[in-house]
């Protein structure tokens, strides 16, 4: 997040687009409700009418992957009633005309014919958004798990450095994270060309620094994604996987895919707190620790660094994770040894410039912001106050392109993944709480009631969804919250689980898989 989640309060206009926020991110999900209920304006993109659209002033229900042409036709109404800020794109951004030539193209009508929404609400969103003082924008994986995913984020983009809400309080660009320390695993340096602080691997500076801090020689080479691994190992290049805290055999699209892969490695280690379904497929299983026997840190979707304290001893043969990559370290003849997870953050903070301020000691009381730059700096509340990190904001020019999978004679129906309040990404722990159960006890399928009242499907009924991937047996809950010919389903289940369903096709610059958009037909099981 650019911003803070307490910011989000005191927004004058709130614009959230691909994020069902009150299930999803409960607490942040409040404080909307709160800065509508303090006066301000809501603006609501989904291809559901999630709960925030009851309160929205304007909802757009798109069609699922028409994120880019909703903001496209948004900033089209921005630039033809000139309701964008010129001093602020004249002094801190470039490229503006370039995204202008662009947008001309996406008039509400053609935006509205590509989403499926009235132009006219297109209309007022632009203006409610443009005329706000302080607008802030909330996405979470509905924006970027299309093979546009990365182009989405540029829009929007786009449509805050053009109404100069960037580098200001209470606006901001704000993607909400999916889990709670995903911020802090890529911070980490957990993504193929990084090491901590987003500092490239490839760059010949970045690894003399690191090689001098470690007493080791490394790689300059850029790693795999996920998806990539997967394929890696399903043709064979990749003999050996080691998986931490992930159940891929649930979360990710295609899973006879993933099963495939998995089923072909030579060796696969699997470290977790449960025994999850990735886990049963393992030749070792590592016992992890859970986040009650260990002391550690987080840091959350505002970059927030917060202390993790140990309640109880760890359970059986569990050990933190930080003791059990220690002791396979040593066991491999790198000898560092770490004491406490302590010392572990002060070496973060000496190669990692956003948290060289930030220790156990600093962060007693309070979490900590980055970037901290030195023991005496408090954090940063917002980003890009004093100017835009790279220089000028950038306008990238972006247009609409179709999912890569849309529906046809074989497959008639849209269908699109998501997350339910209940239950958290597999159910590796929500699984295992029996009041959870009960409220959300099994998979299901929402279909619309005039779909369901044409094939004969009612409230309940076992259906039978395919597409060209895979064939799962869910039930059916009828609704009137989706449109017609969309389905939508939680991904939480391994039976009955969505993501055989889903296509693993990648977005080309991200390698994020389109999650949210397939093609499956559907029958009444018997």
């Amino acid at each position: 997040m650019t911003n803070s989640i307490e910011e989000v309060k005191d927004n004058d206009v709130i614009f959230v687009i691909g994020s069902n926020t009150t299930e999803n991110h409960p607490v942040i999900g409040s404080m909307i409700k709160q800065g509508v209920n303090k006066g301000a304006k809501l603006i609501v993109a989904d291809p559901r009418e999630i709960e925030l659209a009851k309160y929205a002033d304007v909802f757009l229900q798109i069609k699922p992957g028409t994120n880019i042409a909703l903001l496209n036709g948004m900033m089209n109404v921005i630039v033809e009633k000139e309701l964008y800020n010129k001093k602020y794109i004249d002094e801190r951004t470039e490229n503006f005309q370039e995204l202008v030539n662009l947008v001309r193209q996406y008039t509400p009508e053609i935006a509205g014919k590509i989403c499926g929404v009235d132009p006219e609400d297109i209309i007022k969103a632009a203006t409610i958004y443009a005329e706000g003082e302080n607008s802030g924008i909330y996405y979470a994986m509905g924006i970027t798990q299309h093979t546009t995913g990365t182009h989405s984020v540029m829009s929007i983009s786009n449509l805050a450095l053009m109404c100069g809400n960037i580098g200001k309080e209470f606006a901001g660009v704000n993607p909400l994270r999916g889990q709670n320390n995903v911020q802090g695993a890529c911070d980490m340096g957990g993504l193929p060309a990084d090491l901590p602080g987003y500092q490239k691997v490839f760059k010949e500076e970045v690894l003399e620094k690191f090689e001098k801090a470690w007493d080791a020689k490394l790689s300059n080479k850029v790693g795999l994604t996920i998806p990539e691994i997967l394929d890696g190992a399903e043709d064979g290049s990749i003999r050996f996987l080691y998986i931490m805290g992930e159940n891929p055999m649930v979360s990710d699209p295609d899973i006879n895919h993933v099963k495939k892969a998995l089923s072909n490695v030579d060796f696969l280690v699997v470290q977790d707190i449960f025994m999850t379904e990735t886990a049963e497929m393992a030749d070792i299983v590592l016992p992890a620790s859970s986040f009650a026997e260990k002391d550690g840190t987080f840091t959350n979707t505002e970059r927030r660094v917060q202390r993790v304290r140990q309640a109880i001893d760890p359970v059986g043969d569990s050990k933190p994770d930080w003791k059990i990559i220690m002791d396979i370290m040593n066991s491999l003849g790198y000898k560092k040894k770490y004491l406490d997870p302590s010392d572990i953050m002060d070496e973060i903070g000496s190669v990692t410039p956003q948290y060289a301020g930030i220790d156990y000691k600093r962060l007693e009381e309070k979490g900590i912001q980055w970037p901290c730059l030195h023991k005496e700096h408090p954090g940063t509340k917002y980003l890009h106050k004093e100017s835009i990190a790279r220089g000028l904001g950038l306008f990238m020019p972006t247009e609409h392109v179709e999912s890569a999978e849309l529906p046809d004679k074989k497959y008639p129906f849209t269908f699109t993944t998501g997350r339910i309040l209940y239950h958290y990404h597999t159910r590796t722990m929500t699984g295992r709480v029996e009041g959870l159960n009960k409220l959300a006890p099994r998979s299901y399928v929402e279909i619309n009631e005039i779909t369901a009242k044409k094939m004969g499907i009612e409230e309940g009924d076992k259906v039978r969804l395919s597409s060209r991937r895979g064939e799962i047996t869910t039930w059916a809950k009828i609704t009137n919250i989706i449109d017609e010919d969309v389905l939508f389903m939680p991904f939480h289940y391994a039976q009955g689980a969505a993501n055989y369903l889903t296509n693993n096709k990648l977005d080309a610059i991200a390698k994020i898989p389109e999650l949210k958009v397939a093609a499956v037909k559907m029958e009444k099981a018997e």
